[in-house]
């Protein structure tokens, strides 16, 4: 029926960087679609307020303690978390400044959380499913800064356009074991990254140069999300897809 199209009843759904953000959004979103999840962040305090607001929606919700860019930690979380479905990638940082003024500690944070932290979560997925013998489904939250440049982001942008890469180096190299990886490329919605900036007149300017004129609202990500997250995509593979407005189109 066309109503289960999306459905995920009978999946669990790994989020990382699951205390805020689109990471909070998201697991509601995938919890009223009827998913189980595993919530993992580096802050369990915020970790288990969005479990329990999933428990109160009658579905289960188990919290991890992971840091993304830590290998071990990955690893350590991964042999205690239950069986995955499906897998999104979504903790990410950003630091600002050119490259002749960002410092080598800020350069490695950023690079080790949002690309070492993907691959490293891809990895373990993809080990526990290939063991068991089951299909699995990757979702990599990339940015349009993967594809397109912004000003004084340089690690910024070159982690986010490896995602891209990667993801589709997921895709090719384990299509055959039925696991497909699939990146989302978010234009700019407000969140805690760059909540501050969008005040400032450089925000507002960029704002202007949408073609949409505005941000994205929170819920535009949820059709992309269910889609990718549910077998209603199940031939798509390697896909990048942005959710921007019409970001990409504004001219130079």
């Amino acid at each position: 029926m066309p109503q289960d199209l999306f459905s995920l009843t009978g999946k669990r759904v790994l989020i990382t960087g699951a205390s805020s953000g689109f990471g909070a959004h998201f697991a509601s979103v995938l919890a009223a679609a009827g998913a189980d999840l595993v919530l993992a962040a580096r802050r369990t305090e915020k970790l288990e307020e969005t479990a329990q607001t999933i428990r109160e929606m009658g579905r289960d919700a188990v919290v991890v303690t992971m840091d993304v860019s830590d290998h071990a930690s990955v690893e350590a979380s991964f042999a205690t978390m239950p069986a995955l479905d499906v897998v999104v990638n979504n903790a990410g940082i950003n630091r600002v400044g050119a490259t002749d003024g960002l410092e080598e500690e800020d350069w490695d944070a950023v690079l080790d959380t949002n690309l070492k932290g993907v691959w490293a979560v891809s990895k373990f997925a993809i080990r526990q499913w290939r063991k068991e013998g089951r299909s699995g489904n990757i979702i990599n939250i990339a940015s349009i800064l993967g594809i397109r440049i912004g000003n004084q982001l340089p690690a910024y942008v070159a982690s986010k356009a490896a995602v891209v890469q990667l993801t589709k180096s997921i895709a090719l190299d384990y299509a055959r074991n039925n696991i497909r990886c699939n990146a989302i490329c978010p234009g700019f919605f407000e969140t805690d990254i760059n909540r501050d900036f969008m005040k400032t007149d450089a925000g507002e300017k960029m704002i202007k140069r949408m073609p949409m004129r505005r941000m994205g609202d929170m819920p535009e990500l949820n059709g992309p999300l269910l889609l990718l997250a549910s077998d209603a995509s199940s031939f798509m593979n390697g896909a990048v897809i942005p959710v921007d407005g019409g970001h990409l189109l504004s001219p130079l």
